[in-house]
């Protein structure tokens, strides 16, 4: 294995969008620290944040800009029949996301922040034989996703919990869903493209794919005094502990904090379980501590994973979509790096280094 395998340490791209610093445990986005803006700026300031500079304007009312666009793409629900709703529901919305025409405009832009939102709950309720609820294009983007998923009006403190989810997801540097979005946008394919790869490899289990089984962990240990031992034979049969370690970080992961934060304010005006949370931080600990012992020499703190599932359970959203409510925030930022290739940026085309056999010269 070279030093460089999985393009560890090797700078793409400069980038003005997001820096991680995997030793300090330190996520800033354009200039701002994550504590800075998580749990106090809405999702549409998030987005304009991300996008300015990148579009020769952007909407002075970015909330009522992506209501438009969530009551536009609606219209391509006509196409979610029972074929397409048997599908996962990340693939049922890929599959919608599809049909929008590709370009590099704002108004692309907006409705590829719009689609994931308004795709998702569709398909999760056509999954339940329930009919999609069409988008309120009055509300902010969190809300109106709360209601389209369960055909009711969110509370105050299930807004802003999902705000600040939104909000702590919708940049983290060069992760793979991301370079992925990048390297389309490269070759000038137009933003829906760049997208769709995005959406394709937050699917797999490594990158955006992982939140659900944290729901899975907490469940079959399901009591705090049950944790150590469970987590023990965890490592013993080679399993992974979900909500652990990270590529990047050597610390712990700061989106942890943020949206353990956003839980507690959520509190008991929340779908939490009696007691979930408390379970969750005693998995904590114990996975914490049975990893100092079990794995001395390597950096396995706690993820955005862990707090991830917890919230988006207690939103009542199923762990069968928790990846695309992941994508309803990070597609704004798949959109800013898109548009940041595209603008400064060349065709992406690494080298390698072949190590194969070579043809035998002829005597």
């Amino acid at each position: 294995m070279s030093a460089a395998d999985g393009l560890e340490g090797v700078v793409a791209a400069e980038t003005v969008l997001s820096d991680v610093d995997g030793a300090a445990g330190r996520l800033i986005i354009r200039g701002h620290s994550l504590d800075e803006i998580a749990g106090r700026w809405t999702f549409e300031e998030a987005v304009t944040l991300l996008w300015s500079g990148f579009f020769d304007t952007l909407p002075d009312d970015m909330a009522a800009a992506l209501g438009a666009a969530r009551v536009e793409v609606a219209g391509e629900l006509a196409a979610l029949d029972a074929r397409l709703a048997a599908h996962a529901p990340i693939e049922a919305m890929r599959a919608l996301t599809a049909r929008l025409a590709d370009g590099d405009d704002l108004a692309t832009a907006l409705r590829l922040v719009a689609a994931p939102a308004v795709f998702t709950a569709a398909a999760v309720r056509a999954q339940a034989g329930e009919a999609p609820v069409a988008p309120d294009p009055g509300l902010s983007h969190a809300a109106d996703i709360l209601r389209m998923f369960r055909d009711r009006p969110a509370s105050d403190a299930e807004v802003a919990a999902l705000q600040a989810y939104l909000v702590t997801i919708c940049d983290h540097g060069f992760n793979a869903s991301t370079f992925a979005a990048r390297v389309v946008a490269s070759t000038r394919a137009g933003l829906t493209s760049a997208v769709l790869a995005g959406i394709s490899a937050l699917k797999g289990p490594l990158h955006g794919g992982a939140p659900g089984p944290v729901i899975d962990m907490l469940d079959a240990i399901g009591a705090p005094e049950n944790a150590h031992a469970w987590l023990e034979a965890a490592l013993d049969r080679g399993d992974r502990l979900m909500g652990f370690g990270h590529r990047v970080y050597r610390v712990r992961d700061p989106r942890a904090d943020a949206l353990k934060r956003a839980v507690k304010v959520l509190g008991a005006d929340s779908n939490v379980l009696p007691g979930r949370l408390a379970l969750a931080e005693a998995v904590e600990r114990a996975a914490l501590d049975v990893l100092r012992e079990r794995k001395p020499n390597r950096s396995l703190d706690t993820n955005v994973e862990l707090y991830t599932a917890l919230l988006l359970e207690a939103l009542a959203f199923p762990p069968s979509a928790f990846t695309c409510v992941f994508a309803m925030g990070r597609a704004a930022g798949w959109v800013a790096h898109a548009r940041e290739q595209v603008l400064g940026g060349r065709l992406i085309r690494p080298a390698s280094l072949y190590v194969g056999p070579r043809p035998q010269e002829a005597a």
